[in-house]
């Protein structure tokens, strides 16, 4: 049991909020997070108890820790299994001891769920009890494959439980109506509990004896709405042999599972939105912190992919405050004309020592203030402070910072002296040309960066054996620090750097550059392997081969030093 406290004592509620005792069904959805309703957050948040999710899997234990993630830091989680076999008595009984508890549900707690139960017996044991809907995978899932259920012409749909016995399949299979088949996964023979297949041949087989033809279309789609969605599309004849080729090309097709025939299956590969997103399912790793790489994540999944953050470095401070104290007061008391930030770490330090002070954005009031990217400049702004200047969007770098930067003028700058708070191991370059401009530069450390701790064994395993489809190099440091924490990414994995700086120092290690962004930002990068992604997917669909990931290739041997 994952219990953060185990005698915590139910609060008063929020106004707004449920009353002690209080039980809430909420369905969750089918697999993506974020399509867990508005209700269910609140009530997630006010939890007491929260009873989880059974579903196994590594991508459906992030979905659940994703829902936790609503919750209090004080909150009692508990696990179906901790329960005895005894759910819904364990629900009660917290609830009868003035708790709010929240059971979760997978989908919607009243369909393909037993949620009316714990509802009733809550109701008999006179506590206040509340359903929230869910997504249903019975529409969701269809929905995130492209598979229309009623287009016009259909008349019916029809939603059936495989685990059900004694199911009429003549009926079912009768006209042209839309067929549902929720758990279709179930063993060939149920009785003995023996899994001899998947249970889609037997269905299959069931359809074709009741009157379906062998052609009908029919689709498979498993991990709906999940980045591991893979839809199988073929006929009621082929569906078992092109569910095995999928198995061979990696594309595991278990449960949880939905089975669709009807009309709009044929359309399935023109409306295929989610599955044919450029980086769909691509394992990507982002070699920097979780804060840094917030937004870029962000984009990542925008496109598809599953970015995971592995920092290379850690950010430590100067050895000697001294000289950030001396720039703290300099700023203050006018010392200087400029400042330029060549990093959103040096905001950070600079941000941090203002407010050991007691000070703020204010105090750089009279100051101009530049700012290397566009990542910089939306750290300063979320200080307060708009960037006075900043390099054009394909020159993001201390050297197209120097292109713009104004040359001192005796007559119109009262002040000659530029600040440049920065990491100890940064480049000359702006320094230089600062001072090739007639300014006086102040050169300070901010911050310190040492390399981080290796990753986990089971990162670096994937890093060296090809358990990545790309890795996203933001500097040449990043591309440096990896490699010595971790080794070097396999050669099927698709390599995308920041710039040419970055492109040269990964070449050096002896690693095949595929992707160098147009500009010097986080998000032209992301968005060029987004569409690097694009051409090769288009390619092996003009070539009539699959779209396999690069992670699903054929492994050559490892990237040899040059």
């Amino acid at each position: 049991m994952d219990t953060r406290t185990d005698t915590q004592e139910a609060g008063p509620a929020a106004p707004d909020g449920p009353p002690a005792g209080h039980i809430a069904l909420v369905g969750a959805g089918p697999g993506a997070p974020e399509l867990l309703t508005l209700r269910g957050a609140e009530l997630l948040a006010r939890a007491d108890v929260v009873i989880t999710l059974r579903e196994p899997g590594p991508e459906l234990a992030k979905y659940r820790a994703a829902l936790l993630a609503h919750c209090r830091p004080d909150v009692q989680v508990v696990e179906p299994a901790e329960c005895g076999g005894e759910i819904d008595g364990f629900a009660l009984a917290r609830a009868g001891e003035g708790r709010r508890v929240v059971r979760l549900y997978s989908g919607d707690p009243l369909l393909g769920c037993r949620g009316a139960d714990l509802a009733a017996a809550a109701r008999r044991a006179g506590l206040d009890v509340e359903i929230v809907p869910g997504l249903s995978s019975v529409s969701a899932v269809p929905a995130f494959a492209g598979i229309p259920l009623m287009p016009e012409g259909t008349p019916e749909l029809r939603v059936v439980n495989a685990k059900e016995p004694g199911l009429d399949w003549e009926r079912l299979a009768e006209g042209d109506a839309t067929l549902v088949v929720m758990f279709p996964d179930i063993p060939d023979d149920a009785e003995a509990g023996r899994r001899t297949g998947p249970g889609f041949d037997r269905l299959c087989k069931a359809l074709v004896a009741a009157g379906r033809p062998g052609t009908t279309p029919v689709a498979v789609t498993r991990m709906g709405s999940t980045t591991e969605q893979s839809t199988v599309v073929s006929t009621l004849a082929r569906l078992t042999a092109d569910l095995k080729a999928a198995d061979a090309k990696g594309n595991n097709v278990t449960a949880p599972a939905m089975f669709v025939m009807g009309p709009g299956v044929a359309g399935q590969r023109d409306l295929s939105w989610f599955e044919g997103r450029p980086l769909f399912g691509w394992r990507v790793l982002v070699p920097r912190t979780k804060e840094q790489a917030a937004s870029l994540s962000d984009q990542l999944r925008g496109y598809g992919a599953v970015p995971e953050e592995v920092p290379t470095i850690s950010v430590e401070p100067p050895r000697t405050p001294q000289q950030m104290e001396r720039a703290v007061r300099g700023l203050v008391t006018g010392r200087y004309q400029w400042v330029a930030f060549t990093s959103v770490n040096a905001v950070k330090a600079i941000r941090e020592r203002f407010e050991e002070y007691g000070l703020d954005a204010r105090a750089f009031a009279g100051v101009k203030v530049a700012a290397v990217g566009e990542q910089t400049a939306a750290s300063l702004r979320e200080f307060g402070i708009q960037p006075d200047l900043t390099p054009p969007p394909d020159r993001q770098s201390g050297a197209g910072l120097v292109e713009v930067w104004p040359p001192y003028d005796a007559e119109l700058d009262p002040i000659e002296r530029v600040l440049l708070p920065r990491a100890d191991i940064a480049t000359e370059t702006l320094a230089a040309g600062l001072a090739d401009l007639g300014w006086e530069v102040d050169d300070v450390t901010a911050y310190r960066t040492v390399r981080a701790a290796p990753p986990p064994a089971p990162i670096r395993e994937a890093i060296k054996g090809g358990g990545f489809d790309a890795v996203l190099f933001t500097s040449s440091s990043t591309v440096r620090n990896l490699v010595g924490i971790a080794g070097k990414p396999h050669n099927t994995t698709v390599i995308a750097v920041i710039g040419p700086e970055t492109a040269k120092t990964a070449e050096e290690f002896g690693l095949r550059v595929d992707v160098v962004a147009p500009r010097t930002s986080v998000s032209a990068l992301a968005e060029a392997l987004s569409q690097y992604g694009a051409a090769q997917r288009a390619e092996a669909v003009a070539a009539g081969k699959p779209a396999l990931k690069p992670s699903q290739k054929r492994r050559g041997r490892r990237r040899k030093t040059v």
